[in-house]
């Protein structure tokens, strides 16, 4: 940022902030974050920050944020230029902050890790090619998780996709070896204490595939698969409990449901300044089914509920007669 002789920088720090440059709380300087989506840098890149950080920055090291972008901070307001056009080189650019889509995150999937059910790297990358920074009432944040451990806490995000697979038994295929009731960490299937044929409590499973992957003689296979969705989580002071509203969604609706719920999201938080999509869904739960189910069709859920607070702050001490369970 060039200025000329006796001239005085004026600059919006929401603005910058916006534009990933994150205002530190020593003078003039910033950290810069850049956008990294689903947390893989490819090398090239990765050289390319490891060349940049230190002719910018004032420390030696650059850091991992919670939502996998690459921050470089202390970095000079006047060097935001130079040092946008240096990462631009490689390709590599800022990421975004303020009220709009940020940078989506994702685990590996099942590119190699072996609990992934579906490619969550790919649709990560999709989404943020589509949807990274289309304007919202306030931050809106989406992540991808590719088994139900849920590495990424779709359940914690404005909107998640997890991947689920439906376990289908061939009987005539089954010599009654009993792994699959062992593999099962849900209590989810019985095996019959004379032939070891499985029974399926479908209440109980979390489409995990573990029963798939652990039988020896393929009689366990995979039926649908798909996505499981959540939506209107968040973590931080007060965190939400997402919503559970479908199961199995096909991958190629995804982009539909995104662009639905942004839709669903801008349209109702009209005036109502920065707000929250779990704040509105806990007040126009109902609205919202009724929009989304037309979309999400037969893969939505029929019992799904608004999301919940979930209250952290009790900062009760001590054995107190009233909490028992403290003293146990």
């Amino acid at each position: 940022m060039e200025l000329e002789k006796g001239k005085k920088e004026v600059f919006n720090l929401e603005q910058l902030k916006s534009g990933g440059y994150i205002r530190q709380r020593q003078k003039d300087l910033f950290t810069v974050r850049l956008r990294c989506p689903g947390g893989r840098v490819p090398l090239e890149k990765l050289k390319k920050i490891a060349e940049v950080a230190p002719k910018y920055s004032k420390k030696d090291y650059v850091h991992i944020s919670v939502r996998q972008s690459i921050e470089i901070p202390y970095v000079h307001y006047q060097d935001f230029a130079k040092l946008s056009e240096d990462l631009a080189k490689a390709g590599q650019k800022v990421a975004s902050c303020g009220p709009r889509v940020r940078v989506p995150t994702a685990c590996s999937g099942c590119e190699y890790n072996p609990n992934g059910l579906v490619d969550v790297q790919k649709l990560c990358q999709e989404i943020d090619q589509k949807y990274f920074g289309i304007q919202c009432n306030h931050k809106f944040k989406i992540s991808l998780s590719g088994c139900p451990i849920d590495c990424f806490r779709t359940n914690e995000m404005d909107l998640g996709f997890q991947g689920a697979v439906e376990p289908l038994w061939d009987e005539d295929a089954c010599t009654g070896c009993r792994i699959c009731g062992y593999a099962c960490k849900e209590g989810a299937l019985t095996n019959d204490p004379q032939t070891g044929k499985p029974t399926i409590d479908i209440s109980k499973c979390l489409y995990c595939a573990d029963c798939i992957r652990a039988c020896p003689t393929s009689s366990w296979k995979e039926g649908r698969k798909g996505l499981v969705v959540r939506i209107g989580g968040r973590h931080g002071r007060h965190p939400v409990n997402g919503s559970l509203i479908a199961v199995f969604l096909p991958e190629n609706k995804m982009g539909e449901v995104i662009e639905k719920v942004i839709e669903w999201y801008n349209d109702r938080g009209k005036g109502r300044g920065r707000v929250r999509i779990g704040d509105l869904l806990m007040e126009k739960w109902q609205d919202f089914v009724n929009f989304i189910k037309p979309v999400l069709g037969e893969y939505a859920l029929a019992n799904s509920e608004r999301p919940k607070f979930n209250k952290i702050h009790s900062f009760q001490t001590g054995w107190m007669p009233e909490n028992p369970a403290i003293e146990a």
